[in-house]
């Protein structure tokens, strides 16, 4: 090292430096992209995709599988192995929800922004009523196979960080139906 000029040891700091900057994003900044199978139900499910092996889904659990982008298809199968339905759904993004008990998910729009008055933004917003109960915001029912119109996946947090306050924007999360009111109701705050 002592015989390297000042500019090839800058050089190899810089490239340790970038090399330690892009590990750190990638062991702890990344976002994972994945799909998940879900089952908020009592019951318990059997399902293959693409013909593959049979997996089981047990009550209120969720499970990550592996999809390919295109057309998939999904058989599933009640606890006694009785098949339910057999149906194709078709894969665009990186991330999605398979709801195999046809039930009802809630997108939520969370917005970000500095200075942003939140309250009226949300008061802008149609809402949604959910057992006859109006809740406020920018929020979508979804009760579909498949959906992919998400950022953030069932098993995941909104950021707690953002890293552009300058601009307003929203980040999308989808939710059970009991999950959304929980969230709902301990992240907003109306008088």
């Amino acid at each position: 090292m002592k015989n390297l000029s000042a500019s090839t040891k800058g050089l190899i700091f810089s490239l340790l430096a970038m090399g330690f900057a892009f590990a750190i994003y990638f062991l702890f900044l990344a976002k994972k992209n994945y799909y998940l199978v879900d089952n908020p139900t009592p019951e318990t499910f059997y399902f293959k995709i693409n013909n593959g092996s049979q997996n089981i889904l047990s009550a209120g659990q969720y499970v990550k599988v592996d999809l390919n982008k295109g057309k998939n298809n999904i058989a599933v199968f009640d606890q006694n192995k009785k098949l339910l339905y057999d149906s194709a759904f078709t894969v665009s993004k990186i991330r999605g929800l398979l709801n195999i008990a046809n039930k009802d998910y809630y997108v939520n729009h969370q917005y970000y922004g500095y200075g942003l008055n939140k309250d009226s933004l949300m008061a802008a917003k149609p809402g949604i009523e959910i057992d006859k109960k109006h809740y406020l915001g920018d929020v979508k029912k979804i009760n579909k196979l498949y959906t992919e119109d998400f950022y953030y996946n069932l098993d995941e947090e909104y950021d707690r960080i953002i890293k552009n306050v300058a601009k307003v924007e929203s980040r999308s999360k989808i939710f059970r139906k009991q999950d959304f009111i929980n969230y709902y109701n301990n992240y907003y705050k109306f008088k």
